[in-house]
């Protein structure tokens, strides 16, 4: 819908809305035509734990959600649903759902990404002979052809991140999704296909290609749902949604939702919509994301790069022709463990765990190893204090949790040096844990790289109102994006990496020790 058009009523649609539904928490900003934030609101994401190591989301109350931040940003903007130009959808990934397609009741609650119900089958297939045949098979078609298609293959790795294990386990597990399939009458869908489908009261039944790509199952080289995979864990082909362009008309919301309807004009992984909403355009562009979990994404053009075990490929975003991948490696428990640490009163308020750190010169041979949820290598690593001593303080303890998130972004990006063959350029940095000054200042200092952190933390919300702007006509190009960027705080390396060696060289034995508990 062009910026310009009017609607009833005589007001013009000048505003776009960005939601992002995260893995914590549901936010929407209303944002003008300078990327200013006019309202906002959130609300909290509850998860279910029904068995150890499950972790659900009760789809009823997170549609209830979503519905109601928008209504409530809109309202805190002083303004009224006909002038919101487009809707953009952020959404966590590879949390999954499936329901019956006459009657679009869910087979189960959302299955998180977070969940470890596959992590025996994960474990079963990685050990298995097949998986080692496939190796074998695919090691001598990429030898004999060069073609990096063949590559991934040739060290596959199966994890409980992936969507594709867990859906496997649903069509073992449970009766009514195994009998749908097999008529033709299962829908799968992220959260971006069940909002959009809920939006639209089953009218529009789709999702993105970064959203794909980011489950597991869609094979990015040909750009389609990959039935070797799918036969191989035995899931239906039949169950998946149409894939199209990330910044795309997908339709209107029903108009008995906030009384007007709303062009539905993006939605994107949130990882993928934080990169767009740094303006990560360039091949060698990195943004560094660190919320509940830790991501580093390298914008690698229109260059696939096929996995290499702790970094996996992915589409960016697609509009019309272009299509941009990336290369991401990823970090669990990061905004968890800090959670956690908040939750058994090691601090009041985590604005104050940067000061804390530094009150002390170290944390005393304190180390955190963290593994609340999940490891893409061990399902099965401990989460641990090691180095405990009676004069241990609170201090000690959020510095090792908060050191811990600084090792782990140095491994990742020495990881993405050796590996991705692409000069790096700028590093942007946002979510929650950005915030903290001690966690940047370290990654900086440990990378010996500059860091620049926006004004708004909130890439993703910014990110899928970018790419819903585009789509509306709200915004022309990349090159205005461009402008509208604020940068708060540039980090740049402060201390040698030699100074922090012993310390990291104690947190890496303490890794070890955790392992495969």
């Amino acid at each position: 819908m062009p910026c310009e058009q009017q609607e009833s009523g005589g007001a013009a649609a000048r505003y776009v809305l960005g939601v992002d539904v995260g893995s914590t928490v549901v936010k929407c900003h209303v944002y003008d035509r300078v990327a200013a934030v006019r309202g906002s609101s959130s609300r909290k994401v509850k998860s279910l734990y029904p068995r150890p190591g499950w972790v659900e989301l009760d789809p009823e109350l997170l549609w209830s959600q979503f519905v109601g931040v928008i209504k409530e940003a809109v309202q805190a903007a002083g303004l009224h649903m006909r002038q919101v130009a487009g809707l953009g959808i952020s959404t966590q990934r590879a949390t999954f759902i499936t329901w019956h397609k006459r009657t679009g009741k869910p087979f189960h609650n959302f299955i998180s990404w977070q969940d470890l119900r596959s992590a025996e089958l994960v474990n079963s297939w990685n050990k298995s002979l097949l998986l080692k045949v496939i190796h074998v098979i695919f090691t001598v078609l990429h030898f004999l052809t060069g073609n990096d298609r063949y590559l991934a293959p040739s060290f596959l790795t199966f994890s409980t991140h992936q969507t594709s294990m867990k859906l496997s386990w649903v069509f073992k597990n449970i009766h009514e999704a195994e009998e749908a399939a097999k008529k033709n009458n299962c829908c799968f869908g992220t959260v971006d296909t069940w909002l959009m489908y809920r939006l639209t009261k089953g009218s529009v039944y789709a999702t993105d290609y970064s959203n794909a790509s980011a489950t597991g199952v869609f094979e990015p080289f040909t750009k389609c749902w990959n039935p070797t995979l799918c036969n191989l864990l035995s899931i239906p082909m039949s169950i998946y949604p149409p894939v199209k362009d990330t910044s795309f008309n997908f339709g209107s919301s029903d108009s008995e939702i906030f009384g007007v309807s709303i062009p539905i004009m993006a939605v994107v992984a949130d990882q993928q919509s934080a990169m767009f909403g740094e303006c990560c355009f360039q091949p060698g562009d990195v943004k560094l994301t660190m919320g509940t979990g830790g991501f580093w994404n390298v914008n690698t053009g229109d260059h696939l790069f096929a996995s290499r075990r702790e970094l996996y490929p992915l589409i960016g975003w697609k509009i019309g022709e272009e299509v941009v991948y990336l290369t991401e490696g990823c970090v669990s428990d990061i905004g968890t463990a800090i959670k956690w640490a908040q939750d058994i009163n090691l601090f009041t308020n985590v604005d104050e765990t940067a000061k804390m750190a530094r009150s002390i010169v170290d944390s005393q041979g304190v180390c955190f190893v963290p593994g609340f949820q999940v490891s893409v290598n061990d399902p099965y690593l401990c989460a641990s204090f090691m180095g405990l001593k009676p004069s241990t303080t609170r201090n000690h303890l959020v510095r090792a949790i908060l050191e811990s998130v600084a090792f782990r972004n140095k491994q990742l990006y020495d990881i993405i040096v050796k590996k991705v063959r692409i000069p790096l350029q700028t590093i942007r940095a946002d979510g929650g844990v950005s915030n903290n000054s001690f966690v940047m200042q370290m990654t900086s200092d440990l990378i010996n790289k500059k860091i620049e952190k926006p004004a708004n933390a909130d890439m993703s919300s910014l990110g899928a109102a970018f790419l819903a702007g585009l789509a509306s006509g709200f915004w022309t190009d990349k090159e205005q994006l461009k402008k509208l960027r604020q940068i708060e705080t540039v980090f740049e390396p402060q201390k040698d990496l030699e100074e922090y060696k012993p310390a990291m060289d104690t947190w890496l034995q303490a890794m070890k020790r955790s392992l495969h508990w």
